[in-house]
């Protein structure tokens, strides 16, 4: 009898305020390089003097949320919030 799989973060959708420099095309670009990520969507909600207020859901095998926060921080960005959170067992 095989042992069951772990459970693997599949999907993780954040709630992100960043500065309006580097854009949300840069970002993405930087996320979907994540070697664990296969598909990255950002969508604009909010916009103020200085910072924009976006909603980041990505989708991967094996999603790292450490490597994902630094990269967003590295963009001078922070994660305001988890607001979905998918986990997938394997057969």
């Amino acid at each position: 009898m095989s042992k069951p799989q772990r459970p693997r973060l599949t999907k993780l959708a954040l709630d992100v305020m960043k500065p309006h420099e580097p854009s949300i095309l840069e970002l993405a670009k930087a996320l979907s390089q994540l070697e664990e990520v296969s598909r990255v969507g950002i969508e604009l909600g909010e916009v103020d003097m200085e910072t924009e207020t976006v909603r980041v859901v990505l989708e991967g095998e094996d999603l790292d949320y450490e490597k994902i926060k630094r990269t967003i921080k590295d963009f001078g960005a922070v994660v305001h919030s988890i607001d979905e959170v998918v986990y997938t067992r394997g057969r």
